[in-house]
């Protein structure tokens, strides 16, 4: 399953004090209790506020009507084109998480989403890096295209080192690295994955962590893969079986098999 990517935001001394509290309780899968902080007055809280619901939406499969109504605020703030652009994105987002979470069917409505934000998004921007990602989810995940997902991606991974974002670079290096696995390149999988685990451990991003072991662990050898597996296990536990698709590919052999 894939995941969101979304601007950290808070993760580095000397950040706002609001920021730093948000992206904690946010790291800690505490999306409510995150938005609650923010007062959705301006374009920019707006639209963080409905970031952090539509990403709760993705990792618990719960808070659809809340995620609607605060993107639906954040739309109607939204007064310049990067603004729209970004509403756009986040709309995109949310209806491909309704789609591969199977509650609704809406990926013509992603894809529309995706393309208003992409001639809202001058390319070189900051948001174009993450829109860039999001396309990738849709190539792979409902196209079924992984060679558009592999560019999207690494158009994403680009934008993101320029742009220094390690919260999306962890994304963009475990979804190539999850490519190169279907191929068969171990090492390059295998690599993209440790890059994923790094950089979410050194930012603290607890709840993106058990995904990034279980991902690494498809990469390696026993006993690793069976050490890695149980210490996602016991993340897992500890965030209440968040994210909930993970629960399919931590089941053991005998109960299930592993999702993509």
């Amino acid at each position: 399953m894939a995941q969101s990517a979304m601007s950290g935001h808070g993760t580095t001394d000397g950040d706002d004090p609001l920021q730093t509290a948000v992206w904690r309780l946010r790291s800690r899968a505490c999306w409510a209790d995150a938005a609650a902080l923010i007062r959705p007055e301006t374009p920019a809280a707006s639209l963080q506020r409905a970031e952090l619901l539509v990403e709760r939406c993705l990792y618990t499969e719960q808070g659809w009507e809340e995620a609607e109504d605060a993107l639906r605020t954040a739309e109607a703030l939204a007064q310049e084109d990067d603004e729209r652009g970004a509403a756009a994105c986040e709309r995109g987002q949310l209806a491909y998480a309704a789609t591969v979470h199977r509650v609704r069917d809406r990926a013509d409505e992603a894809r529309a989403a995706l393309g208003r934000a992409a001639a809202l998004i001058p390319p070189g921007a900051s948001g174009r890096a993450v829109l860039d990602f999001r396309r990738g989810l849709i190539a792979e995940n409902l196209a079924r295209s992984p060679q558009a997902a592999r560019a999207a991606y690494r158009r994403a991974h680009a934008g993101a080192t320029a742009h220094a974002d390690p919260l999306l670079l962890s994304f963009t290096w475990r979804h190539l690295a999850g490519l190169a696995l279907r191929d068969g390149e171990l090492a390059e999988a295998r690599h993209g994955f440790t890059e994923s685990l790094r950089i979410r451990e050194e930012l603290g991003y607890l709840v993106g962590t058990a995904p990034a072991l279980a991902s690494l662990a498809d990469a390696e050898i026993e006993p690793e893969a069976s050490r890695l597996r149980e210490e996602a296990r016991r993340l897992f536990r500890l965030l209440g079986g968040v994210p909930t698709w993970l629960a399919h590919q931590l089941a053991p052999p005998a109960a299930g098999a592993a999702t993509a």
